[in-house]
């Protein structure tokens, strides 16, 4: 096997451990995952997991890095719509998707965030830059659609999806998720 081979190799594992670790933090928290159900859901062994992250912390950053790709990747894909309008409602619609998904385990940046918060590594920052994205992702569309107050409408639009996703989990009732997308997309109507 070459270097090139072995280092693509790599890529993957630790590719599929970060995957890994953004889903089962998301379904079972920070404080109750262990390395061993990281590299358990990533069809690695467990041994191997420390040649890419030598600490819990090092997957959890891992997990935040790939929390902000798939964002990025989403916001790339909205991106491709005609009008901000469409973007946003798009946006939406993945929201009310995951509703299922939502009602199990919250939001999943939200629930990571609020856990980190709670504790003293610095991890919280680095996930308030993943929310940041989409809250400087959604004002420009808001400012596309010639709003003077982007910022604050973004900020609404993401607390609204932050709260509805936090009833929705906690009463575990997806249609909360859906009526509140039907309502949001009214409010980006009315905005225009």
């Amino acid at each position: 096997m070459t270097h090139s081979e072995k280092a693509r190799r790599s890529s993957g594992k630790r590719e599929r451990l970060a995957a890994a670790a953004a889903k089962v933090l998301h379904e079972q928290g920070v404080e109750q995952t262990t390395l061993a159900d990281i590299a358990r859901a990533a069809d690695v062994p467990v041994g191997n997991v420390y040649y890419y992250f030598k600490t819990k912390n090092e997957l959890v950053e891992a997990a935040i890095a790939a929390h902000a790709q798939n964002l990025r990747a989403v916001i790339g894909e909205l991106d491709a719509l005609p009008t901000p309008q469409d973007r946003l409602k798009a946006l939406l619609n993945g929201w009310v998707e995951q509703r299922e998904l939502t009602a199990r385990y919250g939001c999943p940046t939200g629930t990571l965030a609020s856990e980190l918060d709670k504790r003293a590594d610095g991890l919280d920052q680095a996930i308030a830059e993943v929310m940041q994205i989409l809250i400087d992702w959604a004002a420009h569309q808001f400012q596309a659609m010639g709003r003077d107050d982007s910022r604050e409408l973004a900020l609404a639009l993401v607390a609204a999806y932050q709260g509805i996703s936090l009833l929705t989990n906690t009463l575990r009732d997806p249609e909360l998720m859906t009526a509140e997308g039907r309502r949001l997309e009214r409010w980006i109507d009315s905005l225009t």
